[in-house]
């Protein structure tokens, strides 16, 4: 297990996201606010006051929170860029499927390139949204590579992470994220959230560093894809290299260019888990009637991991974000 500590990340500030993203998932069809789903036996096993779970099973007509970050990204770029033809994207499952999704609702050619990692399933999944599927034989970060290099003239990268250079796009994605958070009424002591590249926890530091509202944030990533934990550690953005998981939506080897300043700024602290530590967590999710995938579930993994060197109480209240359904 990997470990990083920040205590002075809660005095950190920075500035909302527009008001006006939580207005424009509010006005698509099928939008509802996500389940915040109380799990007293977890509360019970770490000895805290109440364990919630912001359950992301179903979005939008999707099995994951991607399409609030892809949905505002494309909204907001297609302004700028109003001739887009194709929508280009890399992904690693629920990305991919929601830029593709929207790609079609918007009469626009969608192409994704997936590295050789991903499960046939989630390969099915986007192509069924009309998308036309590049497997790239090689990581995550060389998929993102392919997509950018294929996006030229009409095509718009739509990606999901940011490096110098390409910033404006990934961060209204980030900005999309905020509408998860803002639709949680209760105040958390802790919020747990998955790392991959980093950007949704990007938007959790952004949110709870930008209002009234500043709990701790522990990020979870999986040990084998740790960069965003790495990169803590060195004090500066580093690469690593990565291997197959379970926890597939994590498997990237290179923090955004974004979500790096601030997390190394505004989040409390990071932890690894392990493949067999996330697959418990989406067995006992499941037993308490919450699916959830193993990106998902890390989120419990690592509460677990990190409960002892977290200053948690009895009267705390935690809140697990649950980014995906299991597949």
């Amino acid at each position: 297990m990997l470990w990083h500590s920040n205590p002075g990340a809660r005095a950190w500030r920075t500035t909302a996201a527009p008001a006006e993203v939580l207005a424009f998932h509010q006005s698509l069809p099928g939008y509802a606010p996500t389940p915040l789903t109380a799990v007293p036996a977890l509360a019970a096993e770490l000895a805290v006051g109440r364990v919630l779970v912001k359950d992301e099973s179903q979005r939008l007509g999707l099995p994951a929170f991607k399409a609030l970050g892809a949905w505002w990204a494309i909204h907001s770029a297609l302004q700028d860029h109003p001739r887009t033809a194709e929508l280009v994207t890399a992904t690693d499952g629920n990305h991919g499927r929601a830029v593709a999704r929207m790609a079609r609702m918007r009469g626009l050619k969608a192409h994704v390139f997936i590295p050789a990692v991903v499960s046939e399933r989630a390969v099915e999944a986007i192509r069924s949204e009309g998308a036309l599927v590049t497997i790239i034989d090689d990581s995550y970060d060389a998929a993102v590579a392919a997509a950018a290099d294929a996006a030229s003239g009409n095509s718009l990268l739509v990606q999901d992470s940011a490096w110098p250079g390409y910033e404006v796009i990934p961060q209204y994605v980030v900005d999309g994220y905020s509408t998860l958070f803002r639709e949680i009424d209760v105040e958390p002591d802790l919020v747990v959230v998955p790392m991959g590249v980093g950007s949704i926890a990007q938007a959790a530091v952004t949110y709870y560093r930008s209002g009234p509202v500043a709990p701790a944030v522990l990020g979870v990533e999986p040990a084998s894809a740790a960069c965003v934990t790495a990169s803590l550690q060195a004090g500066e953005l580093v690469t690593v290299p990565t291997d197959q998981t379970v926890m597939a939506g994590l498997n990237c080897g290179t923090p955004s260019s974004l979500a790096w300043p601030v997390l190394r700024a505004g989040l409390d602290a990071a932890v690894t888990v392990e493949d067999s530590e996330a697959l418990l967590a989406v067995d006992d999710l499941a037993a308490a009637g919450i699916s959830s995938g193993p990106s998902g579930a890390a989120t419990l993994a690592g509460l677990r991991a990190a409960r002892d060197r977290l200053p948690l109480s009895a009267t705390s209240t935690i809140i697990l974000i649950s980014t995906e359904a299991a597949s």
